[in-house]
């Protein structure tokens, strides 16, 4: 038994409620007293994937907004002002479609269903990896830039490190993949510090290539294990190379996505963008903070919205400091370099 005024943290056990899910306010005739309402849970087995390990989603909710949530039995309480209970219940009935529909709720969901009362609920699972991680857009940026990959032929991901640009760009193409929308995958960078050269480097090309591309092989190794990744880059279904290499090719029936493209010119990415093919889809992202090319030349990501700003078919999302998903501690060091115009 939870100390009174505190939440009981009991998950629920038993047959769940054929009900509907829903609430049952009762609101006192007073304003500003307490209105506490009652959810049902429907056809719910797995309580796991409502309440996360430890209750974590109902702490991080109580954590968003202000209510006080007591679970007894096959029902949550609800209590606070009429405004959050509201608010609350909108997000219950997120996270249990979302667990209904079989994925595992987190509290970056929790998040970032409370933050956008006008979304169409939890975000749904782009790819489960092979250690069962289900992968999902985090923030509404990058739910944006998820949505406009989906919609559009070409899309543009331009923020910050830390925001989810290339591991969201792969997640989309491996779910491509599997559902066999696309035939392969093909990811670039530019080598910039090589000069696209690479000559000088020891070793084999694959060695040379290495430095440059490392970040997205990890990316790939959180998607799809070791084997499977080394498989596929044998047979050639997954291809990674420098931004030099793209000349000349037409990519067709594959993902196409251009990493850290702050560092392409504009003749650069030009070239890259005219290589798009029949039956497929090219995604290009980067960090206009972040340029690394020599003095002189300008960078082909600055110019894109002003460019291709009126296309059908291409999307330009931006994402920002919100958006960081890596240590909290990263979103506070954009932040601080952008209030100083660094």
């Amino acid at each position: 038994m939870a100390p009174s005024g505190r939440p009981l943290r009991s998950r629920l056990h038993g047959v769940a409620s054929r009900r509907p899910a829903r609430f049952e306010e009762e609101t006192h005739p007073l304003p500003g007293i307490t209105t506490e309402s009652t959810f049902a849970l429907d056809g719910l087995d797995d309580h796991l994937r409502f309440y996360g390990h430890h209750d974590r989603n109902i702490g991080a909710l109580e954590a968003l907004i202000p209510v006080v949530i007591r679970v007894d039995g096959e029902r949550l309480h609800v209590s606070g002002s009429q405004d959050a209970v509201r608010r609350a219940s909108g997000v219950l009935d997120a996270m249990l479609a979302a667990a209904l529909a079989g994925a595992h709720v987190t509290p970056d969901d929790v998040a970032l269903s409370a933050r956008d009362a006008a979304s169409n609920g939890i975000p749904a699972t782009l790819v489960v990896t092979h250690r069962g991680k289900e992968i999902r857009p985090k923030t509404d940026g990058q739910r944006s830039f998820v949505a406009s990959i989906a919609r559009n032929t070409l899309t543009f991901g331009i923020g910050p490190a830390g925001t989810g640009k290339t591991f969201l760009a792969i997640a989309m193409a491996v779910r491509a993949f599997k559902e066999r929308e696309v035939a392969r995958i093909v990811l670039s960078r530019p080598a910039v510090e090589a000069g696209e050269k690479l000559g000088f480097l020891p070793g084999d090309l694959k060695e040379k290539v290495d430095p440059y591309v490392r970040p997205l092989y990890d990316a790939l190794g959180e998607m799809l294990d070791d084997a499977t990744v080394a498989k596929l880059l044998e047979r050639g279904v997954i291809e990674v190379a420098p931004l030099a290499y793209m000349r000349g090719r037409t990519l067709s029936d594959a993902y196409v996505i251009l990493d850290e493209a702050q560092n392409a010119s504009r003749e650069q990415l030009k070239m890259f963008l005219t290589r798009l093919g029949s039956g497929s889809k090219m995604i290009v992202s980067g960090d206009v903070t972040q340029i690394d090319l020599p003095s002189g030349s300008r960078s082909g990501l600055a110019d894109v919205e002003r460019v291709f700003s009126d296309i059908d078919g291409i999307g330009v999302v931006r994402l920002t400091e919100a958006d960081v998903v890596r240590h909290p501690m990263v979103a506070k060091i954009i932040a601080a370099y952008n209030r100083a115009g660094a």
